[in-house]
């Protein structure tokens, strides 16, 4: 199913569940190679990120297995050896079996990962902080090479925030001789919880949250069982369809404590939220207010995954918006599939566009480019009316367990095709 239909025009109404974070399960998989026994991970997400990162597990010799509410993963069998490329080619978050494949077997042999074309994303940070580890990489025939005779403890500072650093330090961190001490962690959420399930597994992380991070190593890791946390994203991407389209939802499981800076934003643009212990209570405005800036940020920030829900979102505002990207310098492709729909949009820099609200968006054949573009294409199409097709869906199956089938339980009328 390589394309979604969507019937627009209709106020969203009802509630769904939010599905476990794709971006906590990749690299806590990636964790199950250091215990050398059986992790169950519940609540992993059923999406296409999630399967290749288990065909890349089975290649190097786990076995996984899906059960009712998530993967056992018994990495008992580990093998030294190259990863699958057709895989790492596919997902960026392949590139978290880096620090998990040093830990475990003291080298790995993988191509340069892959992932969706939203700008540049070099790995120098990960290769860097590694090298103090006691890591050496090469490259040889287009492959990525790396290996340590003895991982040991070191004071690390990233330049800048990387999440996909981070873990990867952490996960060689946990099984090298001494301690890590990093400065300059980035603070997401999904960090937090991979080092929770390291806990679990018996390793000592210190500073958990916060930007300094002091990682123990040299203990015995063991399996356990543990469940990923609701995906953020997937919450932010539903909160902000209602807000395009009105209605009122509730989002069961929804993580408002991770979702600061988004719900600041529906506020914003005229939303009413409300809060429990069971997840978010939204109700949309009749026509979304336009909010004079929005600026991607690293988190606690506006998180760049969603600027461009956001984007589709004020296409109908009252008004005026800027959106500045400061994560991704690539995150605007679907400027020109937006305006198909009659969106006004102007493109002031590579990384920076002025939206200019227009009353209605009209029905259009459009086509996903990368993930969170085409999951901000079916938000514009529940927002448009008539018909709208977004083909090159098979992006937004990396990360949503099942979009068409969420919407739905709103109210949505909306198809895969």
């Amino acid at each position: 199913m390589d394309s979604i239909h969507i019937w627009g025009g209709v106020a969203l109404q009802g509630e769904v569940c939010i599905q476990g974070s794709k971006n906590a399960t990749l690299p806590i998989l990636a964790a199950t190679l250091l215990t050398g026994e059986c992790s169950y991970i519940k609540n992993c997400p059923r999406i296409s990120d999630v399967y290749a990162m288990a065909s890349l597990l089975r290649s190097l010799g786990c076995t996984v297995i899906w059960q009712e509410n998530g993967l056992l993963v018994d990495s008992s069998s580990v093998k030294r050896g190259e990863m699958c490329s057709e895989a790492v080619r596919g997902m960026r978050s392949s590139l978290c079996l880096l620090g998990a494949m040093l830990g475990r077997c003291s080298e790995v042999v993988m191509e340069h990962p892959g992932g969706c074309v939203i700008g540049s994303r070099p790995i120098d940070l990960h290769i860097a902080a590694l090298e103090q580890m006691g890591v050496e990489f090469r490259e040889e025939a287009g492959m990525l090479k790396a290996s340590a005779d003895r991982l040991h403890g070191a004071e690390i500072t990233l330049p800048k925030p990387s999440v996909g650093a981070t873990e990867n330090i952490i996960l060689a961190g946990v099984m090298a001789e001494g301690d890590t001490i990093l400065e300059g962690a980035a603070l997401e959420p999904e960090i937090a919880a991979l080092c929770r399930y390291l806990e679990h597994c018996g390793a000592c992380i210190e500073g958990i949250g916060s930007s300094r991070l002091v990682i123990r190593g040299g203990r015995t890791l063991y399996g356990t069982d543990f469940e990923v946390p609701a995906d953020r994203i997937v919450a932010g991407t539903y909160l902000l369809a209602c807000i395009g389209t009105g209605g009122s939802i509730f989002l069961e499981r929804a993580p408002g404590d991770e979702l600061e800076a988004v719900i600041k934003l529906a506020e914003r643009m005229g939303g009413k939220l409300y809060f429990s212990e069971e997840g978010i209570y939204v109700q949309g405005p009749d026509r979304p207010k336009s909010v004079e800036r929005i600026e991607t940020a690293t988190y606690p920030g506006f998180p760049t995954d969603l600027q461009s829900v956001a984007l589709a979102v004020e296409t109908m505002g009252e008004g005026d918006t800027i959106i500045e990207e400061k994560i991704f310098e690539n995150r605007f492709r679907i400027v020109e599939e937006l305006r198909k729909m009659g969106a006004c949009i102007e493109q002031l820099e590579e990384t920076r566009v002025l939206v200019r609200g227009v009353p209605a968006l009209h029905g259009a054949e459009t086509e996903a480019k990368e993930l969170r573009g085409g999951a901000a294409l079916a938000v514009a199409g529940l927002m448009a009316q008539g018909k709208t097709c977004v083909s090159g869906c098979l992006y937004i199956y990396r990360g949503y367990e099942n979009i068409c089938r969420d919407l739905r339980e709103l109210g949505a009328r909306i198809i895969s095709v």
